[in-house]
């Protein structure tokens, strides 16, 4: 049976700077993979050099047939210090837009990615009153200079990671940086190390993924809304949103009530934020169930991913259900994605994840676009380059790139819009 899917939506592939750059010494992050004790499993270093081969990795994508490219700007580059503005930076992801552009392929870009300039630790990092004016000072700059040509633009990705890792973890008594395994997370020692190395103390170094309670979260929704109002003063026809990580919430007879809580924390505490947004970004890889005492692991001969999540592709379209229930924005799938080297897996995960896209449009429900995570095995913060996420294989002694077949499968679906 074929899947029909309208000649507007829009298939493609994503990225994040940081994973994938190389070199962004600027970085929050670079001070957490430096820091004394770091539990990082690899230095991301020149990662998989696409700082250098934007080009030729651009016009690799185009080749495959895919249509959309979503990328990140690195803050870090673009304002290497308080209102000094990079013009060799900007001049980069000026011609990484053109050569999209010059290929076919629609740009989706994320304003922040996770990672953040060493300097703004500085100032008291995502808990300081001033980081909304800050961040809307760098759009400014950006939309000045680069707006014209961006068409869709996430001001931040998944601004609900930091609270889902604090239930993570949580009840072990610890609340580590994005991606960090707990059994290596050693607070308070290595996160001291890493604000030294930003120039600043512990009690300054709020980083993104530390965005996770009330406070916090107030000045992550006003830096949304102060981004989004320079972005449409500048550039009024630029489609603005933000994305968030949705797992598949589910419960077993009595978890009802804590499966409720769960979605009540990781969606529904945000939707004031979205209130004059153009699209909602959802990102899903798995799903998760809850019973009357907690989480439900999954079964013993469930499936997992290198990440060790249950396999579970179907997620995406229940997903896609909920969040139309609650909102009336179009909805564009910004990540959906599965670490393995079984790439037969991965393009079963994406037939499987598409039909219930598909289906979802069969139910009217406006869902405008997929972008696969990711286009290239890169650098997933914690684990290194251990999980194997992409479209494209890298040899990163030689920086080769290897298509997958998963990467033509989509292609070809992006080029004739049938599954």
């Amino acid at each position: 049976m074929e899947f029909i899917f309208p000649q507007h939506f829009i298939f493609g592939s994503a990225t994040a700077a940081y994973q994938v750059e190389g070199n962004n010494t600027n970085s929050d992050f670079w001070a957490e993979e430096h820091a004394a004790g770091s539990p990082y499993q690899d230095k991301s270093g020149d990662a998989v050099d696409h700082y250098r081969l934007y080009r030729e990795d651009i016009a690799l994508m185009a080749s495959l047939g895919l249509k959309a490219y979503r990328f990140s700007i690195e803050w870090a580059r673009v304002e290497p210090a308080p209102g000094q503005y990079s013009r060799s930076a900007i001049a980069h992801y000026r011609d990484v837009l053109l050569a999209c552009c010059e290929h076919g392929l629609t740009p989706v870009v994320a304003m922040h990615h996770f990672s953040s300039p060493q300097w703004l630790m500085r100032f008291g990092g995502w808990g300081s009153d001033e980081v909304p004016e800050r961040f809307a000072n760098y759009c400014e700059f950006v939309f000045q200079e680069l707006g014209e040509l961006i068409p869709y633009v996430l001001t931040f990705n998944e601004v609900n990671l930091p609270v889902m890792l604090r239930e993570v973890f949580s009840s072990i008594g610890i609340i580590p940086p994005v991606g960090i395994d707990g059994a290596a997370w050693t607070a308070p020692g290595w996160r001291a190390s890493a604000a030294q190395l930003c120039g600043t103390t512990a009690d300054q170094y709020v980083t993104f993924h530390m965005i996770s309670d009330e406070p916090k979260i107030t000045l992550l929704m006003e830096a949304h809304r102060r981004a989004r109002q320079t972005i449409k003063r500048l550039q009024p026809n630029a489609k603005v949103g933000l994305s968030m990580a949705l797992s598949d919430i589910q419960s077993v007879p009595g978890g009802e009530a804590l499966a409720q809580q769960k979605w009540q924390q990781y969606f529904e505490q945000y939707l004031p934020a979205l209130e004059g947004d153009d699209f909602f970004g959802l990102q899903n890889y798995t799903r998760e169930v809850y019973g009357p005492e907690g989480r439900v692991a999954p079964a013993a001969d469930a499936e997992l991913t290198q990440m060790k999540y249950e396999y579970a592709p179907e997620a995406l379209g229940r997903v896609i259900r909920k969040v139309a229930q609650a909102v009336t924005l179009p909805i564009f799938v910004t990540e959906h994605g599965v670490a393995t080297d079984d790439d037969e897996r991965r393009i079963e995960f994406i037939r499987r994840g598409l039909q219930g896209v598909h289906a979802c449009l069969q139910e009217g429900i406006d869902v405008r676009g997929y972008l696969h995570w990711t286009t290239f095995d890169n650098f997933e913060w914690n684990a290194g380059y251990s999980m194997r996420f992409g479209l494209i294989g890298v040899d990163r002694m030689t920086q080769e790139r290897t298509v997958k077949e998963s990467a033509r499968y989509l292609g070809r679906i992006a080029s004739t819009k049938v599954l």
